[in-house]
């Protein structure tokens, strides 16, 4: 099976009648030699450490490495029933915050695709798992979110220094996207939508965390990620469609990813990291951690 493009996967669902999650473990199975029932187990582990985790911490503060995030996840927590945006989609949020700092302080995560992402695949599957979609559904839309992460991997980059943020939150957001429209009952063509569509409302997002660390502003955009995949999910399902492919935004990405200066790829030394106040920070963290904001 030679697949290089995630439309190859969507056209063989189409062309087959076979679900689009088949597909997916057929591909895996030739490409790295595991049966179908080993990934699908595997991706029930991953589901499982994303349900434990939460579930453990979801009222808690945490102890981060520099202490700039930690309390957001449990105040969000707190205010759940009076958000405007409605509770299933701030809830999505508070989850993908608190797993987000869960990263922060060294906690069990599962990086989908990166760890400064790792907040934003589990705000959506737990969130679909809380309003009634089966726990198997659930892994099998991971598995079919593996595989937009994989295709991003191979056209493009999943890496923050290579590609800014854009490559780890956008990445995030596409595949959670992709996975929220399979958990649903939506079409492979709707799960490409629904990732182009996530993919390019965050293309040129940089990458600048406030000292170098995956604290701020890593944390809370994992709540925009989220709530974004949620609502691309949507309006992928409601019939609107990328009017540019998957494949080609991917792409596009990367193009953009090359663009950026140094200054805005994980380095600390542009964007917001180099603010006035995240000066401040980093000075004061300066002794005890031998960093530089220049």
């Amino acid at each position: 099976m030679n697949v290089k493009s995630f439309n190859d996967l969507v056209e063989i669902s189409e062309k087959t009648g076979e679900d689009l999650h088949k597909v997916i473990l057929d591909w895996e199975m030739l490409d790295t030699g595991y049966s179908g029932e080993r990934l699908i187990e595997n991706a029930s582990k991953l589901f499982k450490v994303m349900e434990e985790e939460y579930a453990s911490k979801k009222d808690k503060t945490f102890n981060t490495l520099v202490n700039l995030t930690g309390t957001n996840g449990k105040k969000m927590y707190e205010y759940i029933q009076n958000a405007f945006v409605g509770e299933k989609v701030f809830k999505a949020a508070t989850i993908a915050v608190t797993m987000a700092e869960n990263n922060a302080s060294m906690g069990r995560i599962v990086a989908c695709p990166t760890a400064g992402a790792s907040g934003v695949m589990p705000g959506v599957l737990l969130v679909l798992e809380e309003y009634g979609i089966s726990r198997e559904r659930l892994v099998l839309s991971l598995i079919v979110a593996g595989a937009i992460g994989k295709i991003i991997a191979l056209r493009a980059s999943l890496s923050g220094a290579e590609a800014g943020c854009q490559a780890e939150i956008g990445s995030a957001t596409a595949m959670a996207a992709g996975a929220a429209v399979y958990a649903g009952g939506g079409s492979a063509r709707q799960v490409s939508n629904a990732a182009a569509l996530s993919l390019k409302s965050l293309m040129g997002l940089v990458c600048d965390p406030v000292g170098g660390f995956v604290e701020v502003p890593c944390v809370k955009r994992n709540a925009t990620g989220a709530t974004l995949a949620l609502l691309f999910c949507d309006i992928a399902k409601s019939g609107v469609e990328s009017v540019i492919p998957l494949d080609e935004v991917i792409d596009a990405m990367m193009s953009v990813g090359r663009s950026l200066p140094e200054s805005l790829r994980e380095t600390g030394r542009g964007g917001i990291a180099v603010t006035p106040t995240a000066r401040r920070i980093v000075k004061g963290l300066s002794d005890k951690f031998k960093i530089s904001g220049d």
